[in-house]
């Protein structure tokens, strides 16, 4: 059977267009020196992004603990005002006890207690026995809370923190310019400033 001239040329193209299409389908892709040129920049840029990740991690923690330890001293003065006692915030050994001894460490958390006799105890022999109002965690890793020589802070009746000012230091792995002072005057007002002269 004879086929037409016409017929024949257009199947010939139709093939030709199918035989491109498969040589076009197997070209797309990338080259090896592309991927290598994507890969460099994927680096650089993570060498620059890491580090700016991890500062803005630990000044989130760092304002997060400054912001714990302020309202911690915020609240024990407003209790001691609304029972009209003494509240005292102390270095916490337990959930239910203060640190005693030597040093103004507070990394191991802090407590808030009604201190009733004011001597810086959370004693049951009282009369009424002090309570135990809240109890905060130990720090995190690598962060630090000392005071300048305090264990404790007893806010009066009247709200001031007489005889009981301090300034404590918050600090991360970054050292002093990154620290944070939380500072608490005699009128029990608290203040803090960015970075500290020493760490811990």
């Amino acid at each position: 059977m004879a086929i037409e001239p016409a017929v024949f040329e257009l199947t010939e193209r139709a093939s030709v267009h199918r035989i491109g299409k498969m040589n076009m389908r197997r070209a797309s892709g990338f080259t090896l020196v592309e991927i290598m040129v994507v890969l460099t920049i994927a680096v650089i840029l993570l060498a620059v992004a890491v580090p700016s990740f991890q500062s803005l991690v630990r000044n989130g923690r760092r304002a997060a603990l400054t912001n714990e330890f302020v309202l911690a001293l915020t609240f024990a003065k407003s209790e001691a005002v609304k029972r009209g006692v003494p509240v005292t915030v102390c270095s916490r050994a337990t959930n239910t006890t203060c640190t005693t001894g030597d040093g103004a460490t507070w990394d191991n958390g802090w407590l808030i207690f009604v201190d009733n006799d004011h001597d810086g105890i959370v004693d049951d022999a009282d009369t009424p026995p002090d309570l135990v109002l809240r109890a905060f965690p130990a720090l995190p890793d690598g962060s630090t809370l000392r005071g300048g020589a305090r264990k404790r802070v007893t806010f009066h009746g009247t709200g001031f923190s007489k005889g009981f000012t301090d300034t404590f230091r918050l600090c991360d792995p970054r050292g002093t310019t990154e620290g944070k002072a939380i500072v608490l005057s005699n009128q029990g007002r608290v203040r803090t400033t960015s970075g500290t002269t020493l760490c811990p």
